[in-house]
């Protein structure tokens, strides 16, 4: 393997090993691991001074299929020529095992000999197995995809020093990793999942959710599908697997008739109902996605997906008053981050440049993050940093927000949810009522009719929560609290097409955390009820009541912004900010489904200095536009500044090629490049990101016609 980019050297400290902090960390790992690390020892060259160095760095996508491979690895730093003073005395590379919860070592002495042995949670030292490598060529290749930079620059600068490679680049390669994936594919559960699921199950993990990415981002979907069609003559539940890759590769008659058989073969299988669900959605039939959502909800109610789903039918219908009942229902789940090194603060880090990746426009080696530089009212957003099912949740809403209006939604919130001030009221006027109650789950699921979930029995009423799994306690603060104002000036007036004149502030509702003895309302005496009695009414969640808090501090600073940026521009002034408040109000725009305020925010960051976040989000908006020149021109860029930054690797940016090859064909684009005024080292790097697509055959290629 050729390695190009330059060494980050990251000194260790002498005071604490690493290599032992790594060890130690061992126990705590959840996901797929931390990157590889590779731990040197250096000495001086030609003195007789004993004395040695530790320097560290960080890896992804080399192949780690056996000791020599990883050996090579370290090889390949012996002859660096960023240290000419120092010779590399011995090399560690350490690649942890997520199937056996190992992490495998080669020890290297140079020059002499080659050890390979495997440390288990408890630090004892054993044999590395033939199972073991290829349990970890396969983590190798799933970590290289899940843990890559989508061309933001976010993952690249969370962990200092990591070198990332593509794990495959050919077909070959492809082969031996589809062969790995079938050999531990019924295993695959072991690794965990996304923060979305609740279970790790057979067709919702981490290696199902890294077969599918590979496919989605090279566009090998034949490949794709040869896999699962064998896996499924296995096991009947990988079809909803199958048909999502007959979907990407446009064989949705296929798909459908897969699905079908697969219904018929497994009627409860909520995989196969939510792959169905989602496809009659997206063609306009929410109609149809509506029962069979429903049946996903009954076959797995205790996972965010189904119900997720649900609501996104009942969004496409427009019941607003069901969506946001079926979002109150949702499961919620603490989100489990991927795993990052745990390592001490390196006591030196140097990081060099490579010539081929220097370049005056992409530079932003001095622009650190300040943020004393952020105004304060930026700062404190809370919505950017949701991930897992509450950035789902919050996406759901907007979503409602965008299609009807923060007042109307405050208003059908109110008619759903029981107020603060109406159940004050309530228990003065009278003795506390009785009776069962129907909880939200159940009406969400009911709507106007009780759906048959394929004859396996009715829905089942219910007198608590029971069908809500408990939120994770402290998801978000008190929402009886004020809200700091953003301005000393009165309540800013919108100047948007789905905001009223003013952004009303959502009055209290009563929260109620799953699982809690509260008072529950009755439920309504019959199905042509309308929710305008407080009997009739359902006790908000205070997870989803704080994204209402949430959602109207993003549009109350959208509001004034565009409002600020109006009067600005009424008075032939330029309305200034620093590069990392643009980036927020950019991110802030896209949130709220506002893509051409977002853009505007983006190109004013780049205005005042080189984003990666922002020339991100300039490339998405010309892709919509179809403006290809600009996209290719901001696509070369972001390459360069990911190669600056040791990564020759991102599949999102290797996706946006394929797309664009698929579009215009490769000699166009490939011409496009060229004609760019960048250094042709700079441009160069785009064209292997063409080469790959290239050697993989995709459409738009010589070899894909």
């Amino acid at each position: 393997m050729v390695v190009q980019t330059a060494v980050p050297e990251l000194y260790e400290d002498d005071a604490h090993s690493v290599v032992e902090v790594r060890t130690d960390s061992l126990q705590g790992l959840r996901e797929l691991g931390p990157p590889d690390l590779v731990h040197l020892v250096k000495q001086p060259i030609g003195k007789s001074s004993h004395k040695q160095i530790g320097l560290y760095h960080h890896v992804t996508g080399i192949d780690a299929s056996s000791s020599a491979a990883l050996a090579a690895y370290i090889n390949t730093l012996v002859y660096q020529p960023n240290d000419r003073q120092h010779k590399i005395a011995s090399g560690l590379y350490c690649c942890y095992n997520a199937f056996s919860r190992v992490d495998m070592r080669v020890q290297v002495q140079i020059p002499g000999t080659v050890e390979s042995y495997c440390v288990d949670e408890r630090g004892s030292k054993l044999e590395a197995t033939e199972e073991h490598w290829l349990e970890t060529y396969l983590c190798s290749v799933l970590r290289a995809y899940s843990y890559a930079d989508n061309g933001s620059g976010d993952t690249v600068k969370r962990i200092i020093g990591v070198r990332r490679f593509n794990p495959v680049t050919s077909t070959e390669q492809e082969q031996k990793f589809l062969d790995a994936a079938e050999k531990l594919f019924f295993s695959g559960w072991q690794l965990g999942s996304d923060p979305e699921i609740q279970v790790p199950n057979l067709v919702s993990n981490h290696l199902t959710s890294g077969l599918l990415h590979y496919i989605k981002t090279t566009g090998r979907f034949a490949s794709g599908i040869n896999l699962f069609e064998k896996l499924r003559s296995r096991d009947p539940e990988i079809a909803s697997l199958l048909a999502k890759v007959y979907f990407a590769a446009d064989e949705e008659v296929k798909a459908v008739q897969l699905l079908h058989e697969a219904v018929e073969e497994l009627p409860m299988d909520y995989s196969i109902l939510d792959c169905q669900a989602e496809f009659c959605n997206r063609k306009g039939r929410s109609d149809l996605a509506l029962e069979i959502a429903k049946r996903g909800v009954v076959a797995a109610p205790s996972e965010f997906g189904t119900w997720a789903r649900l609501a996104e039918v009942y969004v496409a219908q427009e019941q607003w008053d069901l969506a946001l009942l079926t979002l109150n229902s949702c499961p919620m789940f603490t989100y489990q981050d991927k795993d990052a090194p745990r390592l001490p603060e390196p006591a030196r880090v140097s990081l060099p440049l490579d010539p081929q990746t220097m370049c005056d426009e992409i530079d932003d080696a001095s622009a650190t993050p300040d943020a004393e530089n952020v105004h304060p009212t930026l700062r404190r957003l809370a919505a950017g940093n949701y991930k897992g099912t509450f950035h789902k949740a919050y996406i759901l809403l907007t979503e409602i927000t965008k299609k009807i209006g923060w007042d109307q939604l405050l208003k059908i919130r109110s008619q759903v949810f029981v107020m603060e001030e109406e159940y004050r009221n309530e228990k003065q006027q009278g003795p506390e009522r009785g009776g069962g109650s129907r909880n939200a789950s159940t009406t969400a699921l009911r709507g106007t009719d009780t759906p048959q979930p394929n004859g396996h029995g009715d829905i089942q009423e219910d007198n608590g929560d029971d069908q809500v799994p408990p939120s994770p306690s402290g998801t978000g603060a008190s929402t009886n609290g004020s809200i700091t104002e953003a301005s000393s000036s009165s309540e800013p007036r919108a100047s948007t097409t789905y905001l009223d004149p003013s952004v009303s502030k959502p009055t209290s509702s009563i929260t109620v955390r799953s699982g809690a003895e509260t008072p529950q309302p009755l439920p309504p005496t019959n199905e042509d009820d309308s929710y305008t009695q407080f009997r009739h009414k359902r006790l908000c969640e205070r997870w989803l009541d704080n994204l209402f808090m949430v959602l109207y501090e993003d549009l109350r600073i959208f509001t004034i912004w565009r409002t600020e940026a109006a009067q600005y521009r009424q008075q032939q002034l330029a309305y200034k900010k620093t590069a990392e408040e643009w980036e927020i109000l950019g991110e802030l725009a896209e949130r709220l489904h506002r893509g051409g305020e977002a853009e505007e925010a983006w190109h004013q960051c780049l205005g005042v200095r080189f984003s990666p976040k922002a020339l991100r989000g300039v490339m998405a908006s010309l892709g919509r536009k179809g403006e290809r020149r600009g996209e290719v021109g901001a696509l070369i860029r972001l390459v360069a500044w990911q190669w600056r930054w040791y990564s020759e690797f991102s599949p999102e940016l290797l996706l946006t090629m394929r797309k664009l090859i698929e579009e215009e064909g490769a000699v166009k684009i490939r011409s496009i490049v060229q004609a760019t005024s960048l250094p042709q080292h700079v441009l160069d790097l785009t064209h292997q990101y063409a080469a790959l697509c290239a050697a993989f055959s995709s459409s738009g290629t010589e070899e894909g016609r």
